[in-house]
């Protein structure tokens, strides 16, 4: 990573999230920790050690018997073949490594191991993405980096597979809450720690005629009847199991014993060469 540039300002992510912490807007947070335990209802295995990586530990307080609570860092504080189950909650989006984080967790994890990440994809604040740079290029005649860059789910997937994991999945649920304007919107981002923490960010504050001109471009563009302005959140599930020999394993391409024509009732139809 020193040959990378940085992403995120970790310090400054920090920062956002203690002055959270005091005012929060966990909400979506919530609604990823309910989800979360609805899929491990229907796994249907007791896990002994358990680990959550979290940057609101209040939100798992009492939900997973025996859990260890991890700070969300870079370098996270897992010991090898610790844990049955870890989840990584809502703060991958933030990692400056996130194949790092996935294979940090996969170390972590014992043969047949369940890996569970939540995160926030690349649909997410779409609308206000859009409003914001156009307001920000008519008014300075330039653009800054002002929402973090979150990843597509196809993307995701494959950083499942690079990092080792077995049976890797991943899958996408569009969230969209309503506002009253965009500068309600920005008053829950700041409160769930989602404020601006990129590393290239303006250090000076936005210019009012930027927020002004992106409240109207959000309004006209997106508002509905109500009045009221849509923000949409892509959340994003990454499921994956550490190996192991007891595990489901695809066939050999072409050993099917049955052609899918004759399961399916129909008749086969070959395609010219």
């Amino acid at each position: 990573m020193s040959d990378t540039p940085l992403l995120t300002d970790r310090t400054a992510l920090a920062r956002n999230r203690a002055r959270a912490a005091n005012a929060p807007a966990l909400f979506l947070h919530e609604i990823a920790r309910d989800d979360l335990q609805d899929r491990l209802i229907s796994v249907n295995r007791v896990f002994t050690a358990p680990a959550v990586v979290t940057p609101f530990p209040q939100i798992w307080e009492g939900v997973l018997e025996n859990a260890v609570v991890i700070a969300d860092d870079e370098i996270l504080d897992l010991r090898e073949g610790a844990h049955d189950l870890i989840i990584h909650a809502l703060a991958l989006h933030w990692s400056n490594d996130p194949l790092g984080q996935l294979i940090q967790m996969r170390r972590a994890l014992r043969p047949d191991g369940l890996c569970l990440s939540v995160l926030f994809g690349g649909q997410t604040l779409h609308e206000l993405r859009s409003a914001v740079a156009q307001a920000e290029a008519a008014v300075t005649g330039g653009l800054s980096p002002r929402v973090v860059p979150m990843a597509e789910i196809r993307d995701l997937g494959a950083l499942l597979q690079r990092a080792g994991f077995a049976l890797p999945v991943a899958d996408a649920a569009p969230l969209t809450v309503a506002y009253q304007s965009l500068f309600h919107l920005a008053h829950d981002l700041r409160a769930m720690g989602e404020a601006n923490a990129l590393q290239g960010r303006l250090r000076t504050p936005t210019r009012r005629e930027v927020l002004l001109r992106a409240a109207d471009l959000y309004a006209q563009g997106y508002a509905a009847q109500d009045g009221r302005l849509p923000a949409t959140f892509e959340v994003i599930t990454l499921t994956g199991w550490a190996p192991d020999g007891s595990q489901q394993q695809p066939l050999r391409p072409g050993s099917a014993a049955h052609r899918l024509a004759e399961a399916l009732g129909t008749q086969e139809t070959k395609f010219k060469d």
